[in-house]
């Protein structure tokens, strides 16, 4: 089991039927254990292998100002950076989904090791910029 980090490619194919509407839609963030098996296959937000812990409620937090910006011919998308106070667990990566779509996949965040809070957990987002944002389009 592993955690590989893209967007999924049901959230690509999907984009192109019109399924996501990233302004509107609630968007999530879920954390999971090491023992998880989420990559480019992943289709759905699942329970299985999703952390627990003081602070943690299972399904994530929601997204927060999702913005669709342009530049260089690159589209991307910005989200704040999310916090979980008071926060006392571990993750290994997260899964970002659209639970007004049927909780349907997105992207999957590999943190590349365990990381532990005792206070405070924070992901925090890539910058707001086509050559760097969390999701591009190209």
């Amino acid at each position: 089991m592993a955690i590989f980090q893209t967007q999924t490619t049901s959230f690509r194919e999907e984009l192109l039927k019109g399924v996501h509407d990233l302004l509107v839609d609630t968007l999530k963030i879920a954390l999971y254990k090491s023992t998880a098996s989420l990559g480019a296959d992943t289709t759905v937000y699942s329970v299985i292998d999703e952390i627990t812990g003081v602070g943690y409620v299972a399904g994530g937090k929601v997204l927060t100002n999702v913005s669709i910006n342009k530049a260089n011919n690159v589209v991307y998308v910005d989200f704040d950076n999310v916090v979980w106070t008071p926060a006392s667990f571990t993750a290994a990566g997260a899964l970002i989904y659209n639970s007004s779509k049927a909780n349907r996949s997105i992207a999957v965040l590999s943190f590349g090791a365990d990381k532990s809070a005792s206070s405070t957990f924070t992901i925090q987002m890539p910058d707001n910029s086509f050559n760097s944002a969390l999701l591009r389009f190209n």
